[in-house]
């Protein structure tokens, strides 16, 4: 019984960051926005560096490498984990488990080396 909330768990918890990190993102974004609309109702100039943040931020050129790299370090460790275990069940699922992060930092250093060319 208590071995089948270890999924429900972990994947609760995912939702859970996932969650919190959007909502605070959200938050910063209402806050400058309210900031700007009161310096606008007080008769304030707004600087160009303060509307420019309130922009969409350009990701920086190397964003697609740092993810890239991230997701397939993220990949091998899974792997590694995995092999730590003398099962071979659960060496094949961590396995299985690392491919997802490895193709997808895989895709991203792609993305790199070809997107802006």
């Amino acid at each position: 019984m208590h071995e089948e909330w270890i999924p429900i768990v972990m994947f609760i918890s995912i939702a859970v960051v996932v969650g919190l990190a959007m909502y605070f993102g959200y938050r910063t974004k209402h806050e400058m926005q309210a900031t700007a609309r009161a310096a606008l109702d007080k008769g304030h100039e707004l600087s160009p560096e303060f509307i420019a943040k309130l922009g969409d931020a350009l990701p920086s050129p190397k964003s697609d490498l740092r993810r890239g790299v991230i997701f397939t370090a993220l990949a091998i460790a899974l792997a590694l984990f995995g092999w730590l275990f003398p099962e071979a069940d659960i060496q094949g699922i961590m396995v299985s488990v690392a491919a997802f992060p490895f193709l997808i930092g895989i895709a991203y250093l792609g993305l790199h080396k070809f997107g802006k060319q």
